[in-house]
């Protein structure tokens, strides 16, 4: 079963005419990048709507099981065995469900781009990488891959050439910038693309990097 989530959405100005579906980090909610959409300046033609949801609150392992917002549960400091596969499943199975929510809209697909942030950056790659329809594009931020194992046998042969965005602080404590690197290293050793930029700044969000996320949804909505 998925999970109807609770979603923060930003209309467009004008006709809907594409979608971005942005997952918050660990710990936040849908209203924490609700105000970047303004600093993107996106034409009023390529009628943006952003739907910002909420992740179910759960106890989190690595936090001595403080219940918060979470797309998936952290067990522990292991990459290998510290993601939770059924949080992780029922994430991308809520997800989809919201990209079916758009295409009701009469937003078609390959118009919907998937970002976010740190966990939600994590998953949106996950999702996109094996979503069965072709989508816009990823934008990926302060992430890292799960379940990379697993991902050439699951990946989606029709966005193998999806344009991936990757942006990821050189001073970020919580996901490495190694852990980024590595992370994109992967990706491209399967076969992916990845615009990979980096900026003089930790675990959060900087003007110039917004400045990059409007132009690479410019030229993959336009």
């Amino acid at each position: 079963m998925s999970e109807t989530l609770d979603c923060v959405v930003v209309e467009p100005q004008g006709p809907h005419r594409s979608s971005v579906i942005w997952l918050h980090g660990l710990g936040a909610d849908g209203h924490d990048f609700e105000p970047i959409v303004p600093h993107l300046e996106l034409p009023r033609e390529l009628g943006v709507r952003f739907v910002f949801p909420n992740a179910p609150r759960i106890p989190v392992s690595i936090n001595a099981g403080m219940v918060m917002p979470a797309w998936y549960d952290i067990r522990d400091l292991d990459p290998r065995s510290r993601h939770d596969p059924v949080g992780i499943a029922r994430t991308q199975r809520s997800i989809e469900r919201l990209i079916e929510d758009e295409k009701r809209r009469g937003i078609p697909a390959e118009r919907i781009v998937l970002a976010g942030f740190s966990q939600g950056g994590a998953m949106a790659l996950h999702i996109a990488l094996r979503y069965p329809e072709r989508l816009a594009g990823i934008v990926a931020l302060s992430c890292y891959l799960v379940q990379a194992d697993d991902l050439e046998r699951e990946a989606s042969a029709v966005n193998r050439e999806i344009p991936i965005l990757w942006v990821h602080g050189s001073h970020d404590p919580m996901v490495t910038y190694d852990r980024g690197v590595s992370s994109v290293r992967k990706l491209e050793a399967c076969g992916w693309k990845v615009d990979f930029k980096t900026y003089p700044m930790m675990h959060e969000v900087c003007m110039e990097e917004l400045e990059d996320i409007s132009a690479f949804l410019r030229a993959g909505l336009s």
